[in-house]
C-alpha cells in the first residue's frame, strides 16, 4: 500500500467518523435539517425495532421531529465504531458500512426538575455510507435497540 493511498484510506475514515458524529449530533440537538442532509437522496433510515418507523429520511426526519418532543434532553453517545470500506468487485471503496453501538439517555420533557434521565436505552446501529460528489452520506441507517430502562425499571 501506498503512502497516498494509506492517507486516503486515513482521511476516508475520519470523514466517515465525522459523519457519524453528526447524526448523533443532529438527532440530539433537533436539527432536522442538518439530519436530512446526512443522507443520499435516496438514504433511509429504519427505527422500527425502537418502535419507530422505516421510511426514506425525510419521512423519518418528520417522525422524529414529532416523537422526540417527548424530550427536553437527549445525549447519543455511539461508541464501538467498526468500518469497512467496499470490496466488492465493482466497488472502488466508494461504499462503506459501519456497526456501532449506542447508548441514549433522555429525560422527559414533563419532567425537567431532575438532571436525571428517565429512559436510558442501547443497542447496535448499522451505517450503509456512500461516497458522494459532496463526501460521504447515510444511505441506509437501521437501528438495533437491545434493551431499554424507564426510570430505573427494566423495560425490555
Amino acid at each position: 500500500m501506498t503512502q497516498r493511498v494509506e492517507l486516503a484510506t486515513v482521511m476516508d475514515r475520519l470523514a466517515v467518523d465525522g459523519l457519524i458524529t453528526d447524526y448523533a449530533v443532529a438527532v440530539d440537538d433537533g436539527d432536522w435539517a442538518a439530519y436530512r442532509e446526512l443522507f443520499t437522496p435516496d438514504g433511509r433510515a429504519d427505527y422500527r425495532s425502537a418502535g419507530g418507523i422505516e421510511g426514506d429520511a425525510g419521512r423519518v426526519a418528520a417522525w422524529l421531529a414529532e416523537s422526540m418532543r417527548t424530550f427536553s434532553m437527549r445525549q447519543h453517545l455511539i461508541v464501538n465504531r467498526r468500518l469497512r470500506f467496499g470490496v466488492l468487485e465493482h466497488d472502488r471503496g466508494d461504499t462503506a458500512r459501519v456497526g456501532a453501538d449506542y447508548v441514549n439517555p433522555m429525560r422527559l420533557a414533563a419532567d425537567d426538575s431532575s438532571a436525571a434521565p428517565d429512559v436510558v436505552c442501547g443497542g447496535r446501529y448499522a451505517f450503509g455510507l456512500l461516497r458522494t460528489d459532496d463526501g460521504w452520506r447515510l444511505r441506509e441507517v437501521v437501528v438495533q435497540e437491545k434493551w431499554r430502562r424507564l426510570s430505573g425499571r427494566d423495560a425490555g
